[in-house]
């Protein structure tokens, strides 16, 4: 978060939003991959038995003796993958497939992972019956042969919603799902570092009830990449001289650091948890991940300013922009008078705090998710 000012007599700007450190060193992240290269070097081809210095070549078997010592080769095993889908082209996480052979007799079992896939590392050659269920959809069965050593990768597997579904199971609750969920969520960082938490690659999750979406926004406030983006920013603040009212030293830094981290608590507080708890919308964002380039690009940006809500239902996102107006107003409070903002300058910021969202939700689609490791291969609850 960097603060200018916008006004010519005093040149800041202050971007309120939803704090989600990788907005904040998404650009230094990129810059470091694109900074790294392998070099490979290529080996002296090893010497054939009787080639080596002072070695003779070996001598010629005998037909005979060859036909007495027949040598069989072990048939390497075969590899299957593929993706389970919807009728939608929407990634299935969670799906049973399973892999039955006759020759021998017997059955490998898989779950396809957050992104809809499933591998199959080692199976042997011969013909395959391959068959994949998932709550609220009909049994898809398909059947081949693999060759040794071949590795088949089998196209999409859209499953059908099942015409007639009635099941009665003791599981878990809607609430135990979204919580199961979230953790997987509470993972995901970008490159190992930087916190991933508002991004569910699974697009039926659970909704979070309203305990869930503080948790989920205290759990980044106190964040330690969190507490070193804000530190940083107020050291850049102060390097140069930005809010001259607080001094310098070390009460200058305290009074940078607390503005800096209050407005990162009033953004995540209010645009992600309040709001959301109160209107009953969701504050993630749900990856898309199928379609064209051009239709994903546009499901980005609008979700700068549509989100889905408790029931499912995409609607207006009052809660992120909600929360932008509201934490702009609120730093009025504690910064200095010399730099506190108008009404015009709040609502700028809020819209500068929108776009840099649909900038974000960008990345998230088309680079994110290549940058966050898969930590969970076997989704939870979601269809």
């Amino acid at each position: 978060m960097v603060f200018l000012d916008s006004r010519p007599e005093q040149g800041r700007v202050k971007s309120f939003m939803v704090f989600r450190p990788k907005q904040a060193l998404l650009g230094l992240a990129l810059a470091g991959l694109a900074s790294i290269c392998a070099a490979a070097q290529s080996l002296p081809p090893m010497p054939r038995p009787g080639e080596g210095p002072g070695e003779d070549p070996p001598a010629a078997s005998s037909p005979a003796s060859a036909s007495q010592s027949p040598i069989s080769d072990p048939q390497p095993p075969a590899t299957i993958s593929g993706t389970v889908v919807d009728q939608s082209g929407a990634v299935v996480s969670g799906a049973h497939v399973k892999v039955t052979q006759q020759d021998p007799p017997q059955g490998h079992d898989a779950f396809s992972g957050i992104d809809g896939e499933f591998f199959f590392p080692s199976l042997p050659p011969g013909a395959f019956s391959l068959t994949v269920t998932s709550n609220g959809f009909a049994p898809k069965t398909l059947s081949g042969t693999l060759h040794s050593g071949e590795v088949q990768n089998l196209p999409l597997i859209a499953l059908v919603v099942a015409n007639s579904y009635t099941e009665v199971q003791v599981g878990l609750s809607q609430v135990e799902v979204a919580q199961e969920q979230m953790k997987i969520e509470e993972k995901q960082r970008v490159l190992g570092v930087i916190p991933n938490f508002y991004v569910s690659y699974n697009p039926n999750a659970a909704p979070l009830n309203a305990a869930q979406k503080f948790h989920l926004a205290f759990r980044t406030m106190i964040d330690p990449f969190t507490l070193a983006i804000v530190a940083g920013t107020a050291g850049i603040q102060q390097a140069q001289d930005h809010f001259w009212e607080y001094g310098q030293g070390a009460s200058g830094y305290g009074k940078r650091f607390g503005a800096d981290y209050a407005d990162a608590v009033n953004g995540t507080l209010i645009g992600a948890a309040i709001l959301p708890a109160i209107l009953h919308q969701d504050p993630r964002y749900f990856y898309k991940g199928t379609g064209s380039k051009i239709s994903r690009f546009g499901y980005a940006v609008a979700n700068a300013l549509i989100c889905k809500g408790d029931n499912g239902r995409w609607q207006p996102n009052y809660s992120n922009v909600g929360g932008a107006i509201a934490a702009g107003a609120i730093s009025n409070l504690y910064y200095p008078d010399q730099d506190k903002g108008d009404a015009a300058l709040t609502f700028e910021n809020a819209g500068i705090g929108i776009a840099s969202t649909a900038v974000a939700n960008v990345f998230q689609e088309f680079i994110i998710r290549h940058l966050t490791p898969k930590l969970n291969n076997r989704g939870v609850g979601g269809n």
